[in-house]
């Protein structure tokens, strides 16, 4: 059995090498006798593997130790819930939308407070960033909100916005660790790790110490409070023991390979092969604004809804897998996070030029 190329938008591709060593580990996790899904996430064993997982992480990232490392469960969608409760002291903040996620995350803090549309670009179908360098941002918001790559739309913020003084808070979900970043612009930096991370199951939430406190919206569940998780080093209750196991595996991986300088280079080298294409093509052409295109995610259409499910079909066939666009925009999307080989892409753009060929 031959593996296909995934170019899905998560769950996502992950290192070949890291799923070999998770098959080889399955029955026995190093002599323990038992494989790490049955594990007790109280064992001494776990214990090293959740630790070894963050101190991993911390030094990816270069997260300073004022800041607390959480492995969460719900997803970035509970996350959504999870800010406004911990964060919206004065019951104002402000969201940036830039698609779907951020319009999600922007719906649901309305349910705790006044949440205020800073910018959109719904204008044109989030196809760029907008302008936020001078936002209409006031002295009582608790925190200003943004998603920084957006999987659907193919955009990414080049340059953070100037938040006037106040806390950035940042979903990260389809670009963690695809390069370096400097965690101290952030009061929380946050993301569902299943596009460029790990298996599906896990948040990884980063937060600066100061934010994570009991001073929080009446009615928040014990859980979803960060202090609650926090103290307890996210072992409050159970958490997805066996993918935080592959989060690890993933975060030595990206050691191995350099680390986030090293991907950075590789993720833009790849990207590049992809847009090149699209830039000069005849039949299919990208759909982001030049300035604001994401490495991580890549959509593009041919401008005719038949000839792009052709396509999809007959890519799928050739063994290139998730082309299909997501259902909100149609046409197409390759995702090329981390784990996806330059090869793939270079064997997809080889596809899509002979397909050009053959429909133009």
């Amino acid at each position: 059995m031959s593996r296909v190329y995934n170019f899905s938008a998560g769950p996502a591709v992950l290192p070949e090498e890291v799923l070999q060593e998770a098959a080889d580990e399955m029955l026995d996790y190093r002599g323990s006798g038992m494989s790490v899904m049955e594990m007790s996430h109280r064992s001494k064993v776990y214990d090293n593997i959740i630790k070894e997982a963050e101190a991993d992480l911390r030094e990816l990232m270069n997260i300073p130790d004022n800041y607390k490392v959480l492995f969460l469960q719900g997803g970035a969608s509970q996350f959504f819930a999870e800010v406004p409760m911990n964060l919206m002291k004065n019951r104002k903040a402000g969201y940036i939308i830039t698609g779907q996620w951020a319009k999600k995350a922007f719906q649901e803090a309305k349910i705790y407070g006044e949440a205020v549309e800073l910018a959109s670009s719904a204008d044109e179908t989030f196809s760029y960033i907008p302008d936020c360098s001078d936002l209409p941002i006031t002295d009582d918001m608790d925190y200003v909100y943004i998603c920084e790559n957006n999987t659907i739309y193919g955009t990414k913020y080049k340059k953070l916005p100037n938040t006037k003084g106040k806390l950035l808070v940042a979903d990260v979900s389809s670009c963690f660790l695809s390069e370096p970043v400097d965690v101290t612009k952030y009061g929380v930096i946050y993301g569902g790790v299943q596009k460029n991370v790990g298996p599906a199951g896990v948040v990884i939430a980063i937060i600066r110490e100061d934010l994570i406190t009991d001073d929080v919206l009446p009615g928040t569940p014990t859980l979803l409070k960060w202090k609650t998780q926090a103290d307890a080093d996210s072992l409050y209750n159970t958490p997805p023991c066996y993918n935080i196991y592959i989060c690890g595996k993933v975060f030595k991986w990206l050691k191995k390979m350099g680390g986030l300088s090293v991907m950075k280079e590789r993720n833009e080298e790849k990207a590049k092969i992809l847009y090149d294409f699209l830039d000069q093509s005849k039949l299919f052409k990208g759909t982001v604004r030049k300035e604001d295109r994401s490495l991580m995610n890549v959509p593009f259409v041919t401008g005719d809804k038949d000839l792009d499910a052709k396509f999809v079909a007959e890519a799928k066939e050739a063994g290139f897998e998730n082309l299909k666009g997501h259902r909100t925009v149609g046409g197409m999307r390759a995702s090329i996070y981390n784990a996806m080989p330059k090869e793939g892409v270079e064997k997809l753009v080889e596809f899509m030029k002979k397909f050009e060929e053959e429909n133009a």
